[in-house]
């Protein structure tokens, strides 16, 4: 029988994709929620054990690992993560797991001006040494921060903290569940392995917004904002640890840090990952 794997963020844009792979796969997934919502009744309807938990929330942690071998760990951009970091760690060495796969970022550094990404490596540190095996993943920016833009992008506007000249190469959630989901499905060979996780192209934020008015077949025109009126316009109110990362990783973004490519995705999975205009293609009722 396969085992059941614990999906942390279950609702969320990776670990969601994750949990439907190892479903159609037959392994068992208990999937960990904020809450009970639609997204977490589909999981239920596909198969999936949903469990309601905070990771804050150490003895409800627990609770979510009995029987687990394997897990999936992924944290809210919000403070808390190395506490949640711990939680999980100190659950899965009383449970006697076998496999953690942990979504880091590629910003994730001892010196990173963000204090999210600061966070993250100390979270990684805190799994190195807990005892169980585990993978970090260092995906780049997200595809989905143009889902999150919706607003701007419908108002012909691709506007960021970013500089004109930095690059990286944006990867979609989706290949990041199939990454998850194939390292969980096998671990052999993954133990302390970091993961960089990319698209197949650098970009520059100008060449993104020139991608996404080609695909849509409408202007959408670049534009530098500061971090606090990108986070003021995304998330309609101020958001103090998110401005934060962002002003910061803008500032490693024009430095070349969050540049690079790699081919882990094809390689792990056995498939290429999505471009930028495949994904906008996908996704373009979004936007219009």
């Amino acid at each position: 029988m396969q085992p059941t794997i614990l999906i942390g963020g279950a609702t969320g844009a990776t670990g969601s994709a994750a949990a439907k792979i190892l479903l159609d796969k037959g392994f068992g997934v208990r999937a960990l929620a904020h809450k009970e919502d639609g997204r977490s009744g589909q999981l239920k309807a596909l198969g999936a054990e949903v469990v309601v938990a905070d990771l804050l929330d150490f003895r409800a942690v627990r609770r979510a690992f009995d029987g687990i071998k394997r897990a999936y760990f992924v944290y809210p951009m919000r403070p808390g993560l190395v506490q949640a970091t711990a939680h999980f760690a100190q659950a899965a060495l009383e449970a006697s797991a076998e496999f953690i796969v942990n979504m880091s970022q590629k910003t994730a550094r001892s010196d990173a001006p963000s204090d999210s990404a600061q966070q993250h490596w100390l979270a990684e540190r805190v799994f190195d040494r807990a005892g169980t095996p585990v993978a970090h993943l260092h995906p780049t920016a997200f595809c989905e921060w143009l889902l999150y833009m919706h607003k701007m992008i419908r108002d012909g506007r691709y506007a960021v903290a970013f500089q004109p000249t930095g690059r990286f190469a944006p990867i979609a959630a989706e290949d990041q569940g199939a990454v998850i989901a194939a390292i969980l499905a096998d671990p052999t060979g993954h133990a302390g392995k970091t993961y960089p996780l990319t698209g197949p192209v650098e970009l520059t934020p100008p060449e993104i917004a020139e991608i996404v008015s080609n695909t849509l077949g409408k202007t959408v025109r670049y534009e530098t904002i500061t971090g606090e009126q990108w986070v003021l316009e995304v998330a309609g109110q101020n958001i103090p640890f998110l401005t934060q990362h962002i002003k910061a990783i803008a500032e490693m973004h024009r430095d070349g840090l969050m540049a690079g490519t790699s081919d882990f995705v094809e390689r792990i999975t056995g498939r290429a990952p999505m471009t930028l205009a495949e994904f906008v293609d996908k996704h373009r009722a979004a936007w219009l």
